[in-house]
């Protein structure tokens, strides 16, 4: 086992003072995804039916502050159908983390992996959040916000050729030449997507893997600008895709720590102590995270 215990509970996945909520809820992918789409809305596919007066959803990093919107608006279990307009706006990311959460709260290790998804449009690579649960000798990976369309979602297969890559996989892909960076980013035609999206996605991963689950939309470390990354990022993220790729590869107790050594000490890859956060709606925050206070910043 490696210094990071995925069964013990973060400070963005922790539900504080609303933990019991989850007692009830069966410790299953299945369970734990319904109830993940139960509580939240995609802010993009289901925007029709969202009001505006709930859009700041999108920016609660915590697990607890979730929860804590949920039930000033419900006040019931978690379980009970909450009508489309009144659930929390949010992402994959969000289905995500809800349901690592509520795997956590059961004892069971569990841990969200980011990259880009191939089955929502053809030929094309959405940013995509996923989650990952320990089955014996291996992590199962399974996509709550599609488990509920197709059976399939609950056991997705890695490897190239998988419907999911993980970023550091996709960086590999896109640096091979046999995926193009055109063909990789939030939608189709977007100017967010290339090389410079995946490059700050694999470490987005890498944070997400050791615990730091920030949103997508956060900046930190040495991520890339829209411009392009610069030859030091270039090296920096091949060498850790090469590592994160390894390590699902050969996952021994001495690679985990020495890349969770690593992600800890080397202040190019993890957020230290602020981020820096650009949200989908063109607001600029610098979050402190021990306080969790934003303060806006001009545009």
């Amino acid at each position: 086992m490696a210094d990071m215990d995925w069964s013990a509970q973060t400070a963005f996945s922790d539900p504080g003072r609303f933990g019991a909520l989850f007692d009830g809820i069966d410790a299953e992918p299945s369970a734990v995804s319904a109830v993940a789409r139960n509580l939240v809305a995609h802010y993009v596919a289901e925007r029709d039916a969202l009001p505006a007066a709930t859009r700041g959803d999108i920016n609660l990093r915590w697990v607890e502050a979730q929860l804590a919107v949920d039930q000033e608006r419900h006040d019931r279990q978690l379980a009970a159908a909450r009508p489309r307009p009144e659930r929390l706006q949010g992402c994959c990311r969000d289905h995500s983390l809800l349901a690592v959460s509520m795997l956590r709260h059961h004892g069971r290790e569990a841990r969200s992996r980011v990259g880009f998804a191939g089955y929502f449009s053809p030929g094309f690579w959405h940013d995509h959040v996923v989650v990952e649960v320990r089955e014996g000798d291996r992590w199962r990976r399974f996509d709550p916000e599609m488990t509920g369309v197709d059976p399939r979602y609950l056991d997705l297969p890695d490897g190239a050729d998988a419907p999911f890559l993980s970023a550091a996989r996709m960086w590999t892909e896109i640096r091979a030449g046999r995926i193009g960076p055109a063909a990789v980013g939030v939608f189709p035609g977007s100017p967010i997507g290339g090389e410079w999206f995946a490059q700050c996605y694999v470490l987005l991963e890498l944070a997400h893997r050791y615990g730091d689950e920030t949103l997508l939309w956060d900046g930190f470390g040495d991520m890339a600008e829209p411009s392009g990354p610069t030859a030091e990022q270039w090296e920096l993220t091949d060498e850790v895709a090469a590592l994160l790729l390894d390590v699902d590869e050969n996952p021994t107790r001495r690679a985990e720590s020495a890349l969770e050594q690593r992600y800890r000490s080397d202040p190019r890859l993890h957020p230290a102590g602020t981020l820096e956060s650009i949200t989908p709606d063109g607001d600029h925050f610098v979050v402190d995270l021990p306080t969790r206070e934003a303060r806006r910043l001009p545009v």
